[in-house]
This record gives C-alpha cells, structure tokens and sequence, in this order.
C-alpha cells in the first residue's frame, strides 16, 4: 500500500485504480468558510445543533464547527450504508445512535456526500418524528445526476460528477480518509 503523503499529488494509486485530484484543501478550506458565515448569519440568535454523519464528515464537522460565529451543540449518527465496496448497498443501517433530544431544536445535519439521498432519507425518517423546531441539511459534496430520493439539501459545498471520491474524510475500505484533497476515481 503506498504511504500517504498530504501534499497535493497529481495521482494516487490504488491497485490498478488511479485518483487524481478533483478539489484541492484550500478550495475546500475557502468554500467551509464561506458556508460558517452563512449558516452563523441564518442561525444568529439561535442554538443549532450540528449533527455529524460519522465516520466521513468528521474533518468536515471539524472545519465547519470551526467557521461557526453563533453558539452550538454537536453530536453524531454512524450509519452504514457502503461497508467496504465503492457502491451503496442499498440499505442503511443505525450504528451508532443520537445523544442529544432534538425536540424543539435548530437540527443541522452535516454529511460528507450525498450520493444517491438514501442516507439522507433514512436520517430525515429517523429525527422527523421526533418534532424538530428545524432541520436543515449541509452537505460538502453532492452528485446531483445520481440522486435517486427526493431530498433537500439546504447548503452544499460543491457539486461533483457521479464518480467514486476519496480523501478529506471520504474512504475507501476505510483508508485515505486522512487526504487533506479531495481525488476523484480517474477514467
């Protein structure tokens, strides 16, 4: 396996599939920036509750909390929905579930991608019933021609192309998440 090397590099291989780069950190950085102040600017006033989708939005959790101006809770979800394959299964499973009472909360669901929306439906079904006063949804990256269930995302950071993506907390097998750029599965 090769070592990881957190500079930008113009390949990486993994058995004989080659990522190249797609979004560079400081492309990332800028645009987490950018969604800090205008999350901070709609929530002033208020104490939303930032809900990671682990394990891929972690780093992204991390950056955004970061850029966040009002006060805030944090807490997490672990689903399942990949395992090690570069596809979704088609089924999420609840791995790990919510310390907090969403009740009558500001809800901001934070993911790493939404691919197909089935994750995000899943997470939609499961805090709906439990009468959030808001739920809105930020997602780092989005493939918008792979959608398959109708769900909104209320603050993306990019629109990418319906290819397989590692690095910045994206996995595969769960290694790489610790690429500081975002590559995308080469042609």
């Amino acid at each position: 396996m090769p070592e990881i090397n957190n500079e930008v590099q113009d390949r990486i291989i993994i058995g004989t599939e080659v990522f190249v780069p797609l979004l560079k950190e400081d492309v990332i950085q800028e645009r987490i920036k950018q969604l800090g102040q205008q999350i901070s600017e709609e929530y002033k006033g208020k104490v939303p509750v930032f809900i990671g989708v682990l394990n891929g939005a972690f780093l992204f959790l991390s950056d955004l909390i970061k850029n966040i101006t009002v006060d805030c809770e944090v807490d997490f979800f672990k689903l399942s929905s990949y395992g090690d394959e570069k596809i979704s299964s088609g089924r999420v499973k609840l791995i790990k579930e919510l310390s907090c009472n969403v009740e009558g909360r500001d809800i901001i669901i934070v993911e790493d991608i939404v691919d197909s929306g089935l994750s995000m439906k899943f997470i939609e079904d499961l805090i709906s019933p439990h009468n959030p006063s808001s739920m809105k949804v930020v997602s780092l990256l989005i493939k918008p021609n792979s959608l398959r269930y109708n769900v909104k995302i209320d603050y993306i950071g990019f629109n990418i192309p319906s290819k397989f993506v590692i690095g910045y907390g994206l996995d595969y097998a769960q290694k790489y998440r610790n690429l500081r750029s975002i590559y995308v599965l080469s042609e």
